[in-house]
């Protein structure tokens, strides 16, 4: 990548500008020619390092819930053509473990999930499967940046959630107050914006989508952020895994965490890790008694591992195991209404 495509991804990742010239206004934060800038990322996405400029929304707070799912498959390419096939699940990963499939399903309901995940059992050999929602957040979205001639790390751009949340138990409404006030007008919009936006000097015009209307849904924190998403791997981080740790009341932490509950202090301080994308707390199941998840992110092996050790230590080195990213079956954007 040239010196201005890396800035740019460093901006438009998190805070691609809401304007009716979106290049223009980046132009002028890097100094540039509006089409220079245009030019740059339009390089950047035709060579698949970003897979989409769009919205990114909180399915919760659409009135959905989302559930990450393990499961044991032999067939996977039976398997990956079939959720390929299915608009729900949004990403499914090969990982190196005896539950070797993690895939992510995004519906209105419980039972929802459970028909499709019961659809899949039934038309491809997955099985013991185990469908495990978020119980507690403790960080979401990543933006990655390399460093020329040095580490490359993640930014530390992202929701890193100090008072962790609670995830959506199976008797929470998912048709919340906030989704109730969506007008059919909200509802288009959000779905065009989780697509990816026009290739054109004025993207949001030729959308025929209102910026003011995006920075509303930005205000009312039902989208995330609104930028740029890129492919992990073609954007030099190549090395990654999701590590689980098994945290417990005999887990040693840190003597300045001030949450006197272990899960919360280990999971609150591997949230400041700038190489971890996303933590979350996640219930046990059989033969895998871990609960704390993280994303990890890395540009080789042998920094990976380091991160891997460096994360470990800080929360009292607990039992963990790691799955690494074997393969990538399928990575979208769930399309909202």
């Amino acid at each position: 990548m040239t010196e201005l495509e890396q800035r740019l991804l460093s901006i438009i990742q998190d805070d691609f500008p809401l304007e009716e010239r979106p290049y223009r206004r980046l132009a002028e934060m890097l100094n540039a020619q509006e089409q220079t800038v245009y030019d740059a990322v339009e390089n950047l996405r035709q060579s698949g390092i970003i897979r989409r400029i769009g919205g990114i929304y909180d399915s919760h707070k659409l009135g959905f819930i989302s559930r990450l799912c393990a499961g044991k498959v032999n067939d996977l390419e039976k398997f990956a053509a079939t959720v390929n096939a299915i608009p729900a699940i949004t990403h499914n990963y090969v990982r190196s473990h005896e539950y070797n499939v993690w895939f992510t399903a995004i519906a209105e309901s419980e039972e929802e999930i459970r028909k499709i995940v019961d659809g899949l059992c039934a038309s491809t050999d997955l099985h013991n499967v185990h469908i495990l929602s978020a119980t507690k957040k403790f960080k979401i979205n990543t933006v990655m940046t390399r460093h020329p001639g040095g580490t490359g790390v993640p930014v530390d751009d992202c929701v890193i959630l100090s008072d962790p949340c609670k995830g959506e138990s199976k008797d929470s409404d998912p048709q919340s107050a906030q989704t109730r006030v969506l007008s059919a007008d909200d509802r288009a919009r959000i779905r065009i914006a989780c697509d990816d936006i026009p290739h054109t000097l004025t993207p949001f015009t030729d959308w025929n989508v209102s910026v003011d209307e995006l920075r509303e849904d930005l205000a009312q924190r039902r989208m995330r952020r609104f930028g740029a998403i890129l492919r992990h791997q073609d954007a030099g981080f190549a090395h990654n895994a999701m590590i689980c740790f098994k945290v417990d009341s005999n887990c040693v932490i840190l003597s300045n965490a001030k949450d006197p509950d272990p899960r919360n202090s280990a999971g609150t301080i591997l949230a400041q890790k700038p190489y971890i994308s996303h933590c979350y707390e996640r219930p046990a199941f059989e033969g895998f008694p871990y609960t704390l998840y993280a994303m990890m992110h890395a540009q080789s092996a042998a920094e990976l591992d380091a991160f891997i050790k460096e994360a470990a230590n800080s929360i009292g080195n607990p039992d963990y195991v790691v799955l690494h990213s074997v393969c990538e079956l399928k990575k979208t954007s769930f399309r909202f209404f």
